[in-house]
């Protein structure tokens, strides 16, 4: 899921493990990988995957038009090359014989129905990340009906066509140097006709490894896909993920070897057992920061957090280093903006060039603010309200916040654990008042961050509206001039959070996890996501 042509992406991915040169390769079950998922994927369904959970079970079992190596290059994944027209709007993919995993040839069809499908504004549900589709030509004016003069209804006049099985071409609104990394990304991913998403039995993939189970709220397992153009090159025999919701749980069956990897992108190591790990210089603990921002979502649309005073407030109540260095304990930075580190810029890093100073915290302003913000609402004082998270190491977190508050602004708040997929279809039917949340990269480019608080768009649920912001975003994919670009986007994430306090940004994340020392050839990439795809077990 990411990009680059113009280098943008040459923040290199992490090969962590090396093969050891006396190491002895597994055979057998002995090429089994194990990780926890926490909870069940929401789903798993192209168009309607949005999560980090179903990402990472869906990484091994699809392939885009390109994929990334190991060291955060672009490189062929079903398409074998690809050429680009002089003006940079003209994609066009040249197909390898790749299969689906029951058999059948993967074509350039699939892809443009797939496409075609995530756009379709009949979809139900919508496709949440619809718009990573709008730079093709007309994805956006055929996605989007409503209030849209420009809304078109003939599906063929989007810009991805299949010229015949093996040739795929890809007209774009403007030029987007990243839109390899786009390719890759798993909204990009084919669909085979027909597939079924809910069950192992008749769901259809591409990638490496097909499912082999998927026991409902328990644990899903993956084999090798035989009929994986690149098979040769896969040496586990499966991939087993365990839905454990408990850190303590988790760390547990790490400890007995139930587990070969335990904590992130999916997973949870209790904050104190990760402090006393990092203390202990554990060989087995990986930490590294990642392109990742740790926030509260405000429910824009509802009182009195629609005030953008109650928001700042709320914000500026919270002691964000005593937050990363008490409470979550594993080297994340304290963040004032929504772009994270580990994000390019113009020259170098967004953050280094874009500072993000939009605020600052402030007990007294914040006392201040959130008076005038409550009485501009007609109120006195702060009415009840719920703080909701899911599973995992939230809690933790949300009670920081809720003390801060309680000490700093003498407010109470309800806290509210829920089940992941009910989190996640709240937080999107904007059913909640503040709700946590994390944005993790797709791509390397500030926009990957800055285009979800559009008006319409797919990740927006927090029912944030600003014309302005829309006209920034619009500015910035229509120039291929990198300093224009980075400055509509710095104007824009001021609007968000210096003019607004639309969310509550807290840190950038790190990435902790517990891994045997017999795993090598993992791959953890600068946003945090794991590509298990060639792991090999050497006991």
């Amino acid at each position: 899921m990411k990009k680059k042509m113009l280098l943008l992406v040459s923040l290199a991915l992490v090969l962590t493990a090396a093969l050891s040169a006396c190491g002895k390769s597994g055979s057998g079950s002995g090429q089994t990988f194990r990780m926890n998922l926490t909870t069940e994927p929401p789903s798993l369904d192209v168009a309607q995957a949005q999560d980090q959970v179903s990402f990472t079970v869906m990484s091994g079992l699809f392939e885009g038009l390109t994929r990334m190596d190991a060291n955060g290059n672009i490189v062929p994944g079903v398409a074998e090359k690809w050429d680009i027209s002089a003006d940079g709007k003209t994609y066009t993919f040249h197909l390898r014989d790749a299969k689906w995993s029951n058999g059948d040839a993967v074509t350039a069809k699939d892809f443009e129905n797939s496409w075609k499908r995530t756009l379709d504004p009949n979809l139900n549900p919508p496709a949440p990340y619809a718009y990573q589709l709008y730079y093709i030509k007309n994805g956006q004016n055929y996605n989007i009906a409503q209030d849209n003069p420009n809304h078109i209804t003939d599906a063929s006049q989007v810009g991805v066509k299949a010229i015949d099985d093996k040739t795929l071409e890809v007209q774009l609104e403007n030029p987007t140097p990243y839109f390899l990394n786009i390719a890759a990304f798993f909204t990009a991913y084919p669909i085979h006709e027909g597939s079924t998403f809910a069950e192992a039995n008749g769901y259809v993939g591409n990638g490496p490894f097909k499912m082999k189970s998927w026991k409902h709220g328990d644990s899903i397992e993956l084999v090798p896909n035989e009929n994986y153009w690149d098979k040769d090159n896969i040496k586990l025999t499966s991939v087993k993920f365990s839905m454990v919701k408990d850190p303590n749980t988790e760390l547990s069956m790490y400890k007995t070897g139930q587990l070969d990897w335990a904590g992130a992108p999916t997973g949870s190591i209790p904050t104190e057992q990760i402090a006393k790990y990092r203390t202990e210089n554990n060989k087995e603990l990986n930490i590294k920061g990642i392109a990742s921002t740790y926030y509260y979502n405000f429910n824009n649309t509802k009182k009195p957090f629609d005030n953008a005073k109650v928001r700042e407030a709320l914000s500026m109540a919270i002691n964000r280093q005593d937050l990363v260095d008490k409470v979550t304990k594993a080297g994340q930075v304290p963040a004032y903006g929504f772009v994270s580190t580990g994000i390019h810029g113009v020259n170098g890093e967004y953050r280094e060039e874009v500072k993000d100073n939009y605020f600052t915290e402030d007990v007294a302003k914040a006392k201040q603010l959130l008076a005038e913000g409550l009485a501009e609402e007609g109120m006195t004082k702060m009415p009840a309200f719920s703080l909701s998270f899911n599973e995992g190491t939230h809690e933790q977190v949300a009670q920081a916040i809720a003390d801060m508050w309680k000490t700093n602004l003498g407010i109470d708040v309800k806290l509210e654990k829920q089940e992941w997929k009910v989190f996640l279809k709240n937080r999107q039917s904007l059913n909640y008042d503040i709700a946590r949340a994390g944005w993790g990269a797709d791509y390397n480019d500030p926009m990957t961050f800055i285009d979800m608080f559009t008006s319409k768009g797919g990740n927006n649920d927090i029912g944030f509206k600003n014309a302005d912001y829309d006209a920034l975003v619009k500015d910035a994919y229509a120039t291929n001039d990198q300093q224009k670009r980075v400055d509509d986007m710095a104007k824009a994430e001021k609007i968000l959070i210096g003019d607004n306090m639309a969310i509550m940004p807290l840190y950038y994340y790190s990435s902790a996890q517990l891994i045997k020392p017999y795993v090598k050839n993992f791959v953890v990439d600068y946003s945090g996501n794991i590509d298990y795809s060639h792991i090999s077990i050497e006991k």
